[in-house]
């Protein structure tokens, strides 16, 4: 008699809860605070400070998305705080010089791109320097074309749109909130839909696998600091109007709490691993913290100790994680192999005419 075992597939909530394990702590944590928080803060959870917390975030979700895709790649992106203050001049002299505000808002993303990729991406991707150097050079570079370009001084954005970027709502959602949302469903479906997104990861487990593979590493690699770069643009271009003005000052937390957010997240900083849902656990972490800390009266000094050691503690969870995980030896090790076995196959289906034809008439069914 023969007994056949049935194994009942996984239910659409296990398949869930499996895919959090990446980001289930920084999870647990958000839960937690949201928890205390409303249980000894009760302003807390009103409509108005939730939005606040949101629309005070924007900027950083937005540069997180594009440095969760840096890290994954092996590299962090130490300029986008310098990127965002060029383009928020760049925006206000475009605007004074004549353009509608929203051509000015456009070019001030594109121009944002044109500077990660060239300041950062071909540094990286073409001649392999390190990203530490290159980010930390392109970062004071453009600090200090900031600086020159501005004089040192602030432009006011009197134009109707800016205000209403920065306090006008969609079906009662604020626009920066409405930024976030698209922003994180972009990178959502790039990271899980797209063949770039594939190749991203693949740079970040093993970059010569990936070029073995067929991957073109260095494309790859100017596009992450390309779109890091645009990110950066659209913080700037948050930020200018949240004020109401462009000003030169460079904002030297940003990078540092982007990188903070994405090791939350569960994006290892080997590079390979991670997730944009993850990110944005970690960016509503620290924007959490931060209003929570505000509220109950402590001093912005004592926020900042207790942001730095959040950024310490990612870094030795991202260190313990590893751990568990293969080494990036072993997982190169293993894609160099893969990298082998389809290279020895094209060349077996390239001497055999006859494995050849089969071959092609089984693609063209």
């Amino acid at each position: 008699m023969t007994i056949e075992s049935t194994t009942a597939a996984p239910s659409a909530l296990s398949r869930l809860w499996a895919g959090t394990r990446l980001f289930r702590p920084v999870l647990f944590l958000v839960i937690a605070m949201l928890v205390f928080f409303a249980v000894t803060q009760p302003v807390f959870f009103t409509a108005g400070n939730i939005a606040n917390v949101l629309t005070a975030a924007a900027p950083l979700w937005v540069v997180s998305m594009g440095m969760t895709l840096v890290v994954i790649t092996g590299g962090v992106d130490l300029s986008v705080g310098a990127t965002a203050a060029l383009a928020g001049i760049f925006l206000a002299k475009t605007i004074e010089a004549g353009l509608p505000a929203w051509l000015a808002l456009l070019l001030s993303v594109v121009f944002g791109a044109v500077v990660g990729a060239l300041a950062n991406g071909l540094f990286i991707g073409w001649l392999r320097l390190s990203f530490f150097v290159v980010t930390i050079a392109s970062m004071t570079t453009l600090t200090g074309i900031v600086n020159l370009w501005s004089n040192s001084k602030s432009f006011y954005l009197t134009d109707p749109l800016f205000a209403q970027l920065s306090g006008g709502s969609l079906f009662g959602i604020p626009y920066p909130v409405c930024v976030m949302i698209v922003v994180f469903a972009l990178f959502l479906y790039l990271e899980r839909r797209t063949f770039f997104g594939r190749d991203v990861f693949a740079v970040g487990g093993s970059f010569s696998a990936a070029r073995l593979s067929g991957i073109n590493t260095t494309r790859t690699i100017v596009l992450v600091y390309a779109i890091s770069g645009a990110l950066g643009a659209v913080a700037g271009v948050l930020s200018s109007s949240r004020v109401g003005a462009a000003t030169p000052q460079v904002d030297p937390s940003l990078p540092l709490l982007a990188v903070a957010a994405v090791l939350l997240g569960g994006t290892s900083l080997l590079g390979g691993l991670g997730s944009v849902v993850g990110t944005a656990l970690g960016v509503l972490f620290i924007g959490l913290l931060q209003n929570g800390l505000s509220i109950a009266g402590i001093a912005s000094f004592w926020q900042q100790v207790i942001t730095g050691v959040i950024l310490v503690a990612a870094v030795l969870g991202d260190r313990i994680s590893a751990r568990r995980r293969p080494s990036r030896r072993q997982r190169a090790a293993d894609a160099l192999a893969q990298a082998d076995a389809q290279a020895e196959a094209r060349a077996e289906v390239a001497a055999d005419p006859v494995l050849a034809t089969k071959t092609e008439a089984t693609g063209a069914r």
